[in-house]
């Protein structure tokens, strides 16, 4: 089940309202290979969504819990009628769905994720239908993100994308991965920098709270300084809500990691990546929160120390720019 760090750690309802990526040749990506892009229909969407809301009603009666949803649910839901429905329904047992379900019940019903890789891609009337729908019947939720390419935002009509966000899409998590035009078409993102740009800023215009990803180490030695010169340069031209660091690793399977094994991708060692991530930095002009929420941001100090933050939130710019470059600094002396 693919969603951000920050869907997982804040437990969110994850609702399919498509199937895997309609783009899906991105170089350095295993996710979702050899598996058709389909646009699930509003019927099967409210279908998953009325499941799950029956699912949440059988528990509050097993619990003997009124929900008002004023009051919230966390505290409406017990273990005990966890294990009483799936007593009566053994196939939910294990069933990584109704432990997604329950986590996110638990947790305070709060917040949704739209899968697969790019909802925004739907028709617009079907997409805000199953928005509504979704939010009338999860009134709890608070906030629904989803990913998005920059291609597909720049298409659609601002009115488009503001009808989209008045129905109750909160959040779009797009992948920049790099603001440079040669690397973006060597690993076949199918944008250009000026797009993602142009595209940033509509979701901005639009009203949604953006996260952009950059891939720190993704052009290896030979496009290291243009990838951090020109990532920054998009990012300060979009001035994203979060800018979050996804280090780049060559991942099985994938043709960047067949030309790693072929010897023509030469990694930056992590004393590169942190020179890379300096410059980056340095060339930030945001009021953006930058986040290194990802296990892949593993650059430690002398102590062993992580460097940087995991927190969602990160650290927020310009304010806590030169703590970040202190941090960078401290790397390095490791």
């Amino acid at each position: 089940m693919y969603r951000p760090p920050s869907e997982g750690g804040s437990n969110s309802l994850l609702v399919r309202f498509t199937r895997n990526c309609p783009w899906n040749r991105c170089a350095f990506c295993a996710m979702y290979k050899n598996r058709k892009f389909q646009i699930r229909n509003l019927d099967e969407i409210k279908a998953d969504i009325d499941a799950m809301a029956a699912i949440r009603d059988e528990l509050l009666n097993l619990s003997q819990k009124k929900w008002i949803p004023s009051q919230g649910i966390s505290q409406g839901i017990n273990r005990r009628a966890a294990v009483e429905i799936i007593n009566k329904h053994p196939e939910l047992n294990n069933h990584p769905g109704f432990v997604m379900l329950f986590n996110f019940l638990t947790s305070g019903a709060r917040t949704a994720f739209l899968q697969d890789g790019n909802t925004v891609i739907m028709k617009t009337d079907d997409l805000v239908a199953a928005l509504m729908y979704l939010r009338r019947t999860f009134p709890t939720i608070e906030r629904v993100t989803t990913y998005a390419r920059s291609k597909t935002i720049a298409k659609k009509k601002l009115s488009e994308l503001e009808a989209i966000r008045a129905a109750g899409l909160d959040r779009l998590h797009v992948g920049l991965e790099t603001g440079d035009d040669e690397l973006l078409a060597k690993i076949a993102k199918g944008v250009t920098g000026q797009e993602h740009i142009k595209a940033g800023r509509k979701a901005v215009e639009a009203g949604f709270q953006l996260s952009e990803y950059w891939m720190p180490g993704l052009g290896g030695k030979a496009f290291w300084e243009n990838h951090a010169r020109h990532t920054a340069d998009v990012l300060s031209a979009i001035n994203p809500h979060y800018i979050r660091s996804r280090p780049f690793r060559p991942i099985p399977s994938t043709p960047m990691h067949h030309e790693f094994q072929a010897g023509s991708l030469h990694l930056l060692a992590p004393e590169g990546q942190l020179r890379e991530l300096k410059l980056t930095i340095e060339n930030l002009d945001v009021t953006s929160r930058v986040c290194f929420d990802h296990a892949g941001n593993d650059w430690r100090d002398n102590r062993g120390q992580l460097l940087f933050s995991h927190n969602y939130e990160g650290y927020q710019f310009p304010g806590e720019k030169t703590k970040v470059l202190a941090l960078i600094e401290k790397g390095l002396r490791a």
